[in-house]
């Protein structure tokens, strides 16, 4: 015999089930959500009803191709019942997009990321001046906002949203709740950005693949060096995502020097920066450059397309130290598929041969053979994709929580 709170409970769960396969396929007849949702006809009906006095989604009417007989009537997610800010920093950047509770970009615009001494303190007020800029840009009301969305490079606190240590900042944390709860009423969530391109990809290869999907690891080469895994799993999202810290474990004992003050890390040999000391042949203990353009690394990499050979061994020492770092995640884990994200896929045919060598000195890919390895190009759509999918499903349970929702 079910308690009153645990009614309560199926009735929520239910509720977030119906909003999330919404989310998914878009707007849907009552029937299609019976269907997807495997609940009954009277349960939709009760949530959905629930839902809609509630000004979460609403009815809309779609006429046959045929332009005869009844339209049918679609739900889907109202626009208007509240907003989303996502905030993505870069090495050199920070980028502010405003997203309605249907998932559509309202307006977004970047600025560039100072590279000044006053370090976190600036940075924050900068982020506080953003904030506030795209909400006079689309004349939204501040208490509309019901999350604010924050990705970084780097480790992040696995429960509240404080910036650990990052590339930008070291070791000088960044508690966003404290930082902006002042002004700010909204749900504040922070994640490291290469799990949220590794979620994105988890959830485009699962609408391929379905019930097939097993796992799937994402490596992003840049200023920084990030991995993701996803891996098919139980709970309501269907699966399990981490971020392991793969830029600084250790590649090589007391080797080059890591903008983490650490030596050795593989993002020592593999990040842009270990590239240009590589092919300049700098001292590995010297103080690796903050940030470097993407337009050095091109030249570098067009001398090792020309022949040049300390630029191509330096190339081949990334992809030696990326591959030995993923022989050893796949032999702690599984083989997988690898896809490869970030500026530094342009690199890819410089990379490749170091990497698969790398790979090849692991026992699982000597016995099973080399995994799948794709490069994915387009990684800011996959981190925007990543905080979309986990900003809206957080504002999805919030909201049913908060106003009790749903069905039995």
């Amino acid at each position: 015999m079910l308690t009153k709170s645990s009614t309560e409970l199926v009735r929520q769960r239910n509720s977030v089930l119906v909003l999330s396969v919404l989310r998914r396929h878009g707007a849907l007849a009552h029937t299609e959500i019976s269907d997807f949702t495997g609940l009954s006809s009277a349960t939709i009906s009760a949530i959905t009803a629930d839902l809609e006095r509630a000004h979460i989604i609403e009815k809309s009417e779609q006429q046959a191709a045929s332009g005869r007989g009844r339209p049918r009537v679609l739900l889907r997610q109202r626009r208007d019942c509240g907003y989303l800010i996502v905030v993505i920093i870069s090495s050199d950047a920070v980028q502010y997009s405003l997203v309605d509770y249907a998932g559509k970009l309202i307006d977004r615009f970047s600025e560039e990321r100072s590279h000044d001494p006053a370090g976190a303190a600036r940075f924050v007020a900068g982020v506080r001046a953003g904030l506030s800029r795209i909400l006079e840009r689309s004349r939204i009301s501040q208490e509309k906002v019901l999350l604010i969305s924050i990705s970084s490079k780097g480790l992040v606190n696995s429960t509240e949203p404080v910036l650990v240590w990052s590339p930008i900042f070291g070791s000088d944390q960044i508690d966003f709740e404290s930082v902006l709860r002042p002004d700010w009423q909204a749900k504040v969530i922070l994640d490291n950005e290469t799990l949220l391109v590794a979620a994105a990809l988890g959830a485009r290869e699962e609408i391929v693949k379905g019930a097939d999907f097993r796992s799937l690891a994402a490596l992003s080469l840049g200023h920084s060096i990030g991995l993701g895994i996803v891996r098919r799993g139980g709970g309501q999202t269907g699966q399990e995502i981490s971020a392991p810290n793969f830029g600084h474990m250790l590649h090589m004992a007391g080797g080059g020097l890591c903008r983490c003050g650490t030596r050795g890390c593989i993002e020592a040999y593999a990040g842009f920066y270990a590239i240009l000391r590589s092919a300049f042949e700098v001292p590995l203990d010297t103080i690796p450059a903050k940030f470097v353009p993407v337009t050095e690394l091109d030249k570098i990499a067009a001398k090792a397309r020309q022949g040049h050979r300390t630029s191509t061994i330096a190339f081949r020492q990334a992809g030696l130290a990326l591959g030995n770092g993923l022989s050893r995640m796949l032999s702690l884990t599984e083989r997988m598929p690898i896809a490869i994200t970030g500026p530094g896929t342009r690199y890819y045919d410089l990379l490749r041969q170091g990497l698969e060598e790398g790979l090849g000195q692991s026992h699982i890919v000597r016995m099973e053979g080399m995994p799948e390895i794709r490069v994915v190009a387009d990684e800011p759509i996959l981190v925007f994709e990543g905080h979309l999918n986990r900003a809206l499903s957080v504002i999805d349970q919030d909201i049913v929580i908060s106003g009790g929702q749903g069905g039995d």
